[in-house]
């Protein structure tokens, strides 16, 4: 396991996890898939087939994992082991819409939990890293509704663990 690894060989260092609304994310990851040859599937199928997929993934790409789509948005299951093993000052878990909308608040952020000078303007002029999502193909409403349905649990979870900063998600 990552986090136990991380702890045995830096258990003083400062994690940062930055979590994007699980449904997004979700179909951002189909669509960088897709756009990288991976994934031939609609969304909807590619969700339904997920667990298969996993299950019969080819060996060289069990750490790319191109057809987890749904389980990556599980944060708080991800998370858990991490606030097991390091205390909470050392974990700040950020939102992606951040990024997008307050830019140079999340930097302050960043950097004074780092313990560093805040210097909001280094997020000024940030880009798209890994544009993925421009497939011409939105999200169907239906299959968005379905994901915040089978998100609800986790997403509850997930509030138990960082507190009402994730109680609700901004849906850029």
């Amino acid at each position: 396991m990552a986090a136990s690894r991380i702890h045995e060989h830096l258990p003083d260092v400062r994690l940062v996890f930055i979590l994007r609304e699980p449904g997004r994310r979700a179909y951002s990851n189909w669509a960088w898939s897709r756009m990288n040859g991976m994934e031939t599937e609609d969304f909807e199928t590619a969700l339904a087939r997920e667990d298969e997929r996993e299950r019969n993934l080819d060996p060289k790409l069990r750490f790319a994992r191109p057809h987890a789509y749904f389980s990556r948005g599980l944060y708080a299951e991800m998370l858990r082991p991490y606030f097991d093993l390091f205390p909470r000052q050392q974990v700040l878990c950020l939102k992606f819409d951040s990024i997008i909308r307050e830019p140079g608040a999340l930097a302050g952020r960043l950097h004074r939990f780092l313990g560093v000078a805040p210097r909001p303007e280094d997020a000024e002029a940030l880009n798209v890293v890994n544009p993925s999502e421009d497939t011409g193909e939105p999200m169907p409403a239906r299959v968005r509704e379905r994901l915040r349905e089978r998100y609800a649990a986790a997403n509850r979870a997930l509030v138990d663990l960082l507190g009402p900063e994730f109680e609700a998600w901004d849906d850029l």
